[in-house]
């Protein structure tokens, strides 16, 4: 596998690789072999993440830094030029939201969206361009961007738009880079039990699940899922090595949905028997107070 993939020798940077879903990242790379650099705002996950993976062989880089603001990623790329003398791989990680509808959020709400999910991509993209055409060899850029990119999303009409256009900016990147063998592809994740995707939804949705029962969250999961889980951390980690990866050297502009097949079901859910796959609330579970 390490023959096929080629990740030992070469160096990544994770953008937003210290917890959570990039620290699984983060890892997932290093345990394939290859040398990782990453930032995040977190200086605790930093640390851990820094700290569980130093014995793993390849170098490991962490750096607390904010990548929307940009001095801090310009610091980040001068510490890795100290520490490394190429880059193969690029992966933005970075990204979030909280619901809301959009005529109750603010310019301000709006503009931290769209850089948070689009514009310091194109910053952090512009800093490692010039490194990846260093080597010679080509090289590979993972964006992060959400099935909500694909969807009317209704209460992140600001961020689905943000993701939107980071998709189609990595597509037309892709082909714009495709001649040099820099590849540019995305991941597109949907529901992943992430202390990000927890804080997505408003305080007062999270208050109201807490005294759920937990088998109930499972059936909904089962529900809504097609494969009747939600991926975890490591299966996106999976799917970024693949895409880093030598295994994937003819694969450009496109996205990858590890949602488990969500996107395919595109609001098709699986109801309790008999009413089966479904696109809407099987009358017969409703109540008089459904609409109030």
């Amino acid at each position: 596998m390490d023959d096929r993939t080629n990740l030992p020798g070469k160096t990544a940077m994770v953008v937003g690789g210290g917890g959570g879903i990039g620290a699984a990242i983060t890892e997932a790379l290093a345990r394939a072999g290859a040398a990782v650099a990453f930032c995040d705002v977190d200086a605790a996950a930093v640390a851990d993440t820094t700290r569980r993976l130093a014995d793993l062989g390849p170098k490991i880089l962490g750096r607390v830094a904010d990548a929307l603001v940009r001095d801090e990623l310009d610091e980040l790329f001068s510490s890795f030029d100290a520490e490394f003398d190429h880059l193969d791989a690029l992966i933005n990680v970075v990204g979030g939201v909280r619901q809301r509808r959009f005529d109750q959020s603010s310019r301000q709400d709006w503009q931290h969206d769209i850089h948070r999910n689009f514009g310091y991509a194109l910053d952090s993209i512009a800093a490692a361009l010039p490194r990846l055409r260093a080597t010679g060899n080509g090289g590979s850029i993972v964006n992060f961007t959400t099935i909500e990119a694909h969807r009317g999303a209704a209460g992140f009409a600001v961020y689905a738009g943000a993701k939107a256009a980071l998709t189609n900016f990595s597509r037309a990147l892709a082909l714009e880079l495709a001649p040099e063998r820099i590849r540019v592809n995305l991941l597109a994740p949907d529901t992943t039990p992430s202390a990000g995707n927890q804080n997505a939804v408003p305080e007062s949705t999270i208050a109201a699940m807490a005294d759920v029962d937990p088998k109930l969250i499972s059936a909904a999961f089962a529900s809504y899922v097609p494969m009747r889980l939600p991926p975890m951390p490591d299966d996106l980690a999976d799917a970024v090595v693949f895409l880093a990866s030598d295994m994937s050297r003819f694969v450009t502009g496109t996205t990858l949905h590890v949602d488990g097949g969500t996107w395919a079901a595109s609001g098709f859910q699986h109801w309790p028997e008999p009413f089966g796959w479904l696109p809407s609330v099987p009358a017969a579970l409703l109540d008089d107070k459904a609409f109030e």
